[in-house]
């Protein structure tokens, strides 16, 4: 089951964990129980950071275990977007302000989860409460953000070409434990641009680039 979408999500902004668009029942809440805070935290997690974190899903009715990050990709934490739908709400709701090194243990009622439809992929049963387990591990300045676009845009004109993007990929993928083909970096680079040159110009605009609105070039 893919929770996350991992690096891609840099740019392409879906995910089967998503929400089923429900209306929520609002008498109910996400409980937050923290087991772990370090005394040495600087900062803190908010809507639109990128975060880095592993976590175990259960069914709260039996303690079914449904979901293990550290089984999925080799073992890699898993990397998204906070606040912005690529998770299921509850955990959006669940992982706001939290320290890197801190662990979490949530409840999360139906109606911020899969609420009356399940997950049948995911093996959620209808109007099922789920609880995590969290430890999240980095947290950065999200992916969308004004200064990462400028920082991509190497040649100042405000738009990204797949030059410049396919150069950030690779410095990325350097970042990573595993580093990544050539044959794999040139599929992401090309998924970005279906997904996202929405008017076919082979370049990547700031209002296609900035889905979240927050800034302004």
């Amino acid at each position: 089951m893919h929770f996350l979408l991992g690096l891609p999500l840099f740019f392409c902004m879906c995910s089967c964990f998503h929400g089923q668009g429900q209306k929520k029942d609002r008498t109910e809440e996400v409980k937050i129980e923290v087991l772990h805070r370090p005394e040495n935290c600087t900062k803190t997690s908010r809507k639109g950071d990128l975060l880095n974190a592993h976590y175990d899903g259960y069914l709260a009715k039996d303690g079914t275990k449904f979901y293990c990050s550290r089984t999925q990709n080799e073992g890699h934490p898993k990397w998204f977007v906070l606040g912005v739908g690529q998770v299921i709400e509850g955990l959006d709701i669940a992982m706001m302000d939290m320290c890197p090194g801190e662990k979490r243990k949530v409840i999360i009622p139906p109606s911020f989860a899969y609420g009356k439809e399940g997950y049948a992929e995911g093996k959620i049963p209808p109007d099922a409460t789920l609880i995590f387990e969290i430890e999240l591990y980095a947290v950065t300045k999200g992916p969308r953000s004004i200064e990462t676009f400028k920082e991509i845009d190497m040649d100042k004109d405000k738009q990204l070409s797949k030059a410049e993007i396919d150069q950030y990929l690779r410095k990325d993928f350097e970042k990573d434990e595993k580093p990544r083909d050539k044959s794999y970096q040139n599929a992401v680079l090309e998924d970005i641009f279906k997904k996202n040159d929405h008017n076919g110009d082979g370049f990547i605009s700031p209002k296609e680039y900035n889905i979240y609105q927050h800034d302004e070039l």
